[in-house]
């Protein structure tokens, strides 16, 4: 029995990883289960799974929790804030770290799991995004194990061959091919985008996901983040990356090699299969997915990403290649302009904008410690704020 954390437990990520465990209940424990603010759903997933801890990021919302539980859960003890989602990361009882929590309020309870020696289901990929190279070397220093959750990077894991450790020239691979499904604006005019709402950017043709990540998918600020996601992974570059979108959603990434050949990882658009994938590694397990029908599907198609209509994409690749601060930067004025829009203090097309100009002047290369991930992220908000605030005017 392998003992699970789950971060984020009341999200999608979380909710398919309850899921897929209960499919296979003889191999998994819940550890512990953790939530921001929504103590309702916690409550009624720790009265089902009855874990040895829950964690309300929330001070008020651990409040709430306490009260619902009373009585019910005698042997859930309940903590709270960075400290008690730390804990339960860290843990020398816990296995496994589901990473789900979104933004950058995961990333220090996703490092906690790396540098315990965890493996680290990574479904927060701002972890990355933010501390790449400091992440990295924590998995590294202390023998954890780093598995991708996002389909897209899930599946070039699952295309690629062992020593891919290497780098793409050591594993005879010549570059990357990372799907979009482009969202639902993406074939839009600048006009229709001018006016989307937050409802119409949260209603995804494919995946069931949070706002947050739905609006990202939708202005493909999403797809940015991968591709800085994915030269950390898998050790390489942008320029070895192309971005090509598919608006079923069915091939979920490719690998080219040198001699012509290209891997791809198919199945339904449905998180379990990466999250199934990624728990029983390197075996296969059931995930409740259903199989795939290619002939009802009929067509699969492709087409070149278009980076003028969605500027966030070319700044997800201009951040990749400029180092850790810029992306840093760009994550964290990303979730401010994203919070204004969902606020409606922002319109959908002016997001870009705000970013640009949160990256105006910002130095490259990589951070030297966490105190300055964090510096470099603060300072973003800042001026993200600052240019959401003259836009609202």
């Amino acid at each position: 029995m392998k003992r699970l954390t789950i971060l984020g437990a009341t999200g999608t990520i979380g909710l398919n990883t309850l899921d897929v465990v209960a499919r296979n209940a003889d191999r998994f424990e819940v550890f512990a289960l953790t939530a921001n603010t929504n103590d309702q759903r916690l409550a009624e997933q720790c009265i089902e799974w009855q874990p040895r801890f829950a964690v309300m990021a929330d001070v008020e919302a651990a409040r709430r929790l306490r009260e619902r539980l009373r009585g019910q859960c005698k042997n859930t003890e309940i903590l709270e804030g960075l400290s008690g989602l730390e804990q339960v990361s860290g843990s020398p009882d816990v296995d496994f770290v589901m990473a789900g929590i979104v933004g950058a309020a995961g990333l220090l309870p996703s490092l906690a799991a790396a540098r315990a020696g965890k493996r680290v289901l990574l479904a927060n990929k701002e972890a990355l995004v933010m501390s790449g190279r400091l992440f990295l070397e924590a998995v590294r220093d202390n023998g954890a194990e780093l598995l991708p959750i996002d389909s897209e990077h899930n599946a070039i894991f699952q295309c690629m061959p062992p020593n891919h450790h290497g780098g793409l020239d050591a594993a005879g691979i010549r570059r990357i091919l990372l799907t979009a499904s482009g969202g639902p604006f993406w074939k839009s005019s600048p006009a229709e985008l001018a006016n989307v709402t937050p409802e119409q950017a949260c209603a995804h043709p494919n995946w069931v996901m949070g706002r947050k990540i739905s609006v990202d998918s939708a202005t493909m600020m999403n797809k940015g983040l991968e591709v800085i996601e994915a030269c950390w992974l898998f050790d390489t570059t942008p320029e070895r990356l192309r971005v090509v979108v598919h608006p079923q959603s069915i091939v979920h990434s490719m690998v080219e090699y040198d001699d012509g050949s290209v891997l791809a990882q198919l199945g339904n658009p449905d998180m379990r299969t990466p999250i199934a994938h990624a728990l029983s590694w390197p075996e296969r397990m059931g995930s409740g997915v259903d199989g795939l029908d290619l002939t009802a599907i009929g067509v699969l198609s492709f087409e070149e990403a278009d980076m003028q209509r969605f500027p966030c994409l070319r700044l997800g690749f201009e951040a990749a290649a400029a180092g850790g601060a810029a992306s840093a930067t760009l994550n964290a004025a990303n979730e401010v302009a994203v919070t204004a829009f969902l606020d409606g203090k922002l319109r959908f097309t002016d997001i870009a904008g705000v970013l640009e100009f949160a990256l105006d002047g910002q130095p490259g290369g990589e951070p030297e410690d966490l105190d300055e991930v964090l510096a470099i992220d603060a300072a973003a908000r800042r001026r993200a704020l600052e240019q959401v605030a003259r836009l609202a005017a």
